[in-house]
């Protein structure tokens, strides 16, 4: 997940909208980014998840979707490229060292991909969609529901949310074992049902507008919108125990 997502207010909740559109018309890219040499869970990105590599549910899931017209997976590993190709992406670059280590900028490699888009195609595409393989339980329907939302509102961006499950207002510091509230506290006894509605960003679909993008050095815009998601399809993988709950809410799905 990026680091900038923190906890934020959904502005718009596309949970039973009907899509805008039923054919592929919608000039947009996925770009699928899946580094190799992760610290935390070594080997993630191809490790098995319901019978196929980590990385072929992102793919399949934008292969699905009615917006997107190409899949392009960015990595610095071999053995991902293969999966990647293996699973209907398409991998034409190996991203250059300087963008694959631990501190390598997801901004860089969002932009290295870009211009790479826009030499091989002669233009950019009107919309990126960037997607996480340690997101695997995002559906076909959460690509097309966030894309939906960026043209119906004119936006720069939009990404995918989830209600946060604990609220900043009942988090505290520690200094040792003395505790002080996170928040300014309030007065008076506050039920959890009356604290404000916040998200905080999921990491499993961003679009951004290639033009608007190279304008700024973040991934976000200043004012994208959200959609928001339930927490089973939420999921990022980054530690062992992430891994094994996605197994578990891969065992209960239906389709």
């Amino acid at each position: 997940m990026f680091p900038n997502g923190g906890c934020i207010r959904a502005r718009y909740n596309m949970v039973g909208r009907k899509r805008l559109s039923g054919t592929r018309h919608t000039d947009c890219v996925a770009l699928v980014t899946a580094r190799g040499g992760s610290k935390r869970l070594p080997g993630k990105n191809i490790r098995q998840l319901g019978g196929r590599p980590l990385i072929a549910w992102s793919i399949a899931a934008a292969l699905k979707s009615l917006h997107v017209r190409r899949v392009i997976v960015s990595t610095d590993c071999v053995e991902i490229a293969e999966a990647a190709r293996q699973a209907g992406g398409e991998v034409p670059f190996l991203r250059p060292p300087e963008l694959s280590g631990d501190h390598a900028a997801h901004h860089d490699v969002v932009a290295h991909a870009v211009d790479w888009l826009e030499r091989d195609e002669g233009r950019l595409p009107e919309f990126l969609c960037l997607l996480q393989p340690t997101s695997p339980l995002r559906s076909a329907s959460d690509i097309d529901a966030t894309l939906d939302l960026i043209i119906e509102t004119e936006a720069d961006c939009a990404f995918a949310v989830s209600s946060v499950t604990t609220h900043p207002a009942l988090m505290y510091r520690l200094d040792g074992p003395k505790a002080s509230p996170y928040l300014p506290p309030r007065e008076g006894y506050v039920r959890t049902q009356d604290l404000d509605p916040l998200y905080y960003v999921n990491g499993a679909v961003y679009v951004v507008r290639p033009s608007s993008f190279r304008e700024r050095s973040t991934l976000l815009s200043q004012h994208p919108v959200a959609y928001v998601m339930n927490h089973e399809r939420a999921v990022d993988i980054d530690h062992e125990w992430d891994f094994r709950l996605a197994e578990i809410l891969f065992g209960m799905r239906s389709d």
